[in-house]
């Protein structure tokens, strides 16, 4: 089965909000430091998922959220193969709440690169300023980055929708 997820990025002023996952005992990513998001509901877009998990997680309501590349993750989990769409934003308002899934943080940019990040983030992360949209591909297995590939388009800009 493929699941339809969304990742979001949200910067403000050389930081990005990161969440550290640390309080659900059986989270696949429990320890790692992620971005914000989650699956689709039926129905859904990628935009509308990510503007809901993001206001879910973080109590921020991030308008135009620019969608920055596509990753797929083959039997991440074990069982599923993951497609994320992965989102930054910069436009949001509201106030930070105390998220269910662990502990939110705005991480200098800097100082990204020095939190527990799965493998490929380190990667994809250098991808989020470019002006092109990337579609990529990283395998993993037993929680080890084992390969990746990429291919880069031209962007199309932020999402519209409100």
């Amino acid at each position: 089965m493929t699941i339809i997820a969304t990742l979001c990025y949200i910067k403000d002023n050389g930081r990005t909000l990161m969440l550290h996952r640390n309080k659900k005992p059986k989270d696949i990513h429990k320890g790692k430091w992620n971005g914000l998001g989650g699956k689709a509901e039926a129905g859904e877009s990628p935009e509308q998922c990510v503007m809901r998990e993001v206001r879910e997680e973080s109590g921020l309501v991030i308008q135009r959220p620019a969608l920055k590349g596509i990753i797929t993750f083959p039997r991440f989990d074990g069982a599923n193969d993951w497609c994320v769409f992965v989102f930054t934003a910069t436009d949001f308002s509201g106030q930070l709440i105390d998220c269910p899934e662990g502990t939110l943080a705005w991480i200098e940019d800097a100082k990204i690169e020095e939190l527990p990040l799965w493998e490929g983030d380190y990667i994809f992360l250098k991808w989020l300023d470019q002006p092109r949209i990337f579609s990529a591909r990283f395998s993993y297995m037993d929680g080890k980055l084992q390969n990746h590939s990429v291919a880069f388009y031209p962007s199309v800009g932020p999402c519209l929708s409100s």
